[in-house]
């Protein structure tokens, strides 16, 4: 071979030479090295060997290194510049040099556990314990393929595989992950290890998890109340109290027996205990009975006291507070409206009617000796509801009539004689010649509300004011009056100005909107520009918004590791509503890289209705910002009160690109800056080699 040749050779290879690339995927760069661009060409191993290692032309310059490489492509070093510029990634170069730093990588999977072992929450023999579950994550560069899932030690027969995406011939490529989850129910008292293996191609054949619980050797019966308390309320002196009853349900797994049952404290005396629960009864587990209480005292004040259950329950003597207050015999009786106004009414016309409400507010029966209207003739009682006797609590009503006979005012009194203080009502009215207007209200109430849950609203109660009369009303006042007005509104197209021609009418819209528990009451007080004054009762009870019983599981959960900027993985918390009414969850609260994942199956969109004994799913994503451990939380409200808090923890992985610290070019060139004087000349040279080998054999032949 002539000289002239060698160099046209050395050009065609310096011409074939692949540039190397970054520590993200060795694997790759290998492929790139040894067969050349994807786009097709020379591969590096023309120029620099099958290997890296061998340092052909200083290759080794670049490893882990592309800023190298794309530096000898910048400056045409060796004519690689001419040849792949433009051929290869950013990707693709550092995955070059990644190569060309590990020259002997190969891939593989790698096996992680997280977490390596399971706690289980101490259960009684023959009892499960709440699931737990380990991630199983392919922290390598290949497929990992999991093989069988099996349970081995001395107590492996209380643990069980009961669920997760792992199983025999599951496959996860790089950067996946499956989960396993096993229940504990002990089969003997004690502690309970077992492990869990988990059968895979990486390193090692295999994973272990260590598995730990408690058998507890005895079921215990546990206590629960429906109540912790008794207030009695206002009683007479001498009078028994109505019974009330406190439920005892034994949610344990064993029987529940009684040691005593009593009625302690200051004033033990009043109380006298019945029921079904007594010392000598079991209740099964699951079972329950009722104790019952009334309370009888002669002396006035304030009494308490204190129902004691002893018991064989794991939470020991439990209590029931009682209390409440006596007064003498006090009869009384409240009129409403407290006064009446018929106001203007035309002689001759049909007498205007109002209607009295009389009301027990004493705390015996009220014994009514007379109800009679005095003073002006035109007023008179029109009918009554009232008879002899009006229990405590409870009302009757009177209505009255005013048909006057000649101008000017009128006035009467109402007058209620019983065994309370005596009762007067005083009646007003005006006659005239003149047109007058004639309301009335189409009821006299009281209105009664249904009971309704404190914050939430009762269906709207609509009251009419008509206008019989022959001349046009104003409204001069509408409002509600009393101590708890507040939680009473009203709407309507009657409002304090409002005017309402002959024969028409407008409405009065009355909403309840408890804002506490108990008996909630006010008064409707509407006048006219006439003197008429109509006053209505309104009433309600709020009802205390029930305490939600949520189960969260798991409490906390690890996500292990997750590449920054990659998959973000998920995993299923379930709420479970075991208490005896709806529950709306109102708030899901994250802390850290923690949200939640919209899915199909999952809990709905907060705020949501859980009802008694179903179960949802929260599905919660992990997307890590940063290396490192990422904590958090998940905090969960609900109607009612309540919060619980699931403890969330993972951690970022972020893939780093390596600083530059080699120099030079690593090519086939001699010439370092890349300004090869004769290479232009030589490229020239190589078609003319190409022409002698095509032709000049022929001649030497």
């Amino acid at each position: 071979m002539t000289g002239l040749q060698r160099s046209v050779y050395t050009v065609l290879a310096v011409l074939a030479f692949v540039p190397a690339a970054h520590a993200a995927d060795a694997l790759n760069g290998k492929n790139l090295y040894l067969n050349g661009p994807t786009s097709g060409g020379t591969s590096c191993a023309s120029c620099h060997g099958p290997s890296p290692a061998a340092n052909v032309n200083g290759i080794l310059a670049a490893a882990n290194n592309p800023s190298v490489i794309s530096s000898a492509f910048s400056a045409n070093k060796g004519g690689m510049g001419t040849l792949f510029n433009g051929k290869f990634t950013t990707a693709e170069i550092a995955d070059l040099a990644a190569f060309i730093g590990n020259p002997t990588v190969t891939a593989a999977p790698a096996a992680a556990v997280n977490p390596a072992s399971l706690s289980f929450a101490a259960s009684t023999i023959s009892q499960s314990a709440s699931p737990l579950a380990t991630t199983l994550s392919n922290t390598g560069n290949a497929a990992l393929n999991v093989g069988t899932l099996t349970l081995s030690g001395a107590a492996a027969g209380d643990y069980a595989i009961s669920g997760g995406t792992c199983a025999n011939g599951t496959s996860l490529a790089a950067g996946a992950n499956c989960t396993v989850q096993v229940t504990f129910k002990p089969t003997a008292s004690g502690a309970r290890g077992a492990s869990l293996v988990i059968a895979h191609n990486a390193t090692g054949g295999s994973s272990t998890v260590a598995l730990s619980g408690t058998g507890n050797a005895v079921a215990q019966a546990t206590v629960a109340l429906s109540a912790n308390a008794i207030d009695f309320g206002a009683l007479v002196a001498g009078v028994a109290s109505p019974a009330k009853s406190i439920t005892v349900n034994n949610t344990g797994q064993a029987a529940l027996t009684f040691s005593s049952i009593a009625v302690g404290g200051a004033n033990a005396g009043v109380f006298t205990l019945g029921g079904t629960c007594a010392t000598g009864t079991a209740v099964p587990a699951g079972g329950s009975c009722t104790v019952t209480v009334t309370a009888n005292s002669s002396a006035n004040g304030a009494f308490s006291g204190n129902l004691s259950l002893g018991s064989n329950a794991s939470n020991g003597v439990v209590t029931v507070a009682l209390s409440g207050s006596v007064a003498a015999p006090a009869p009384a009786v409240k009129a409403s409206p407290s006064a009446v106004a018929f106001g203007t009414q035309t002689i001759g016309a049909a007498a205007a009617t109002q209607t009295v409400t009389l009301a027990n507010t004493g705390n015996v029966a009220l014994t009514l000796n007379g109800i009679a209207v005095s003073g002006a003739s035109t007023v008179t009682i029109a009918s009554k509801t009232c008879g002899t006797t009006l229990d405590v609590g409870a009302n009757c009503t009177v209505t009255l009539a005013f048909a006057p006979t000649a101008s000017g005012a009128a006035a009467a009194t109402l007058a209620v004689t019983s065994n309370a203080a005596p009762l007067q009502v005083s009646i007003s009215g005006t006659g005239t010649t003149a047109p007058a207007a004639k309301p009335a209200l189409s009821e006299a109430g009281p209105v009664a509300f249904a009971d309704t849950q404190v914050g939430k609203s009762a269906a709207t109660h609509t009251i009419t004011l008509s206008n019989g009369g022959t001349a046009a009303l104003k409204v001069a006042s509408l409002v509600l009056d009393g101590a708890q007005a507040s939680d009473f509104e009203l709407k309507g197209t009657c409002a304090t100005n409002v005017s309402v021609a002959a024969s028409s009418s407008c409405t009065i819209d009355v909403g309840f909107k408890p804002t506490a528990a108990g008996q909630r009451a006010a008064t409707l007080v509407l006048m006219t520009d006439a003197g008429n004054q109509f006053t209505v009762e309104i009433k309600g009870t709020g009802v205390a918004v029930p305490v939600p019983m949520l189960t969260v599981n798991p409490q906390s959960f690890d996500f292990g590791a997750a590449d920054v900027n990659g998959t973000s993985p998920t995993h299923r918390i379930t709420l479970t509503n075991t208490g005896a009414n709806a529950a709306t969850v109102t708030a899901a609260t994250f802390t850290g890289p923690y949200a939640l994942q919209a899915d199909t199956g999952a809990c709905a969109a907060v705020p949501f209705a859980l009802q008694p004994g179903a179960s949802c799913d929260l599905v919660v994503r992990f997307t890590p910002v940063g290396a490192g451990d990422a904590a958090g939380s998940l905090a969960l409200t609900a109607d009612g009160g309540g919060a619980w808090n699931v403890a969330l923890t993972g951690k970022g992985n972020v893939q780093t690109v390596q600083a530059p610290q080699n120099a030079g070019g690593g090519g086939c060139s001699s010439i370092k800056d890349g300004n090869d004087p004769v290479l232009a000349l030589l490229v020239v040279l190589s078609f003319g080699v190409l022409g002698w080998r095509r032709f000049g054999k022929k001649e030497v032949k």
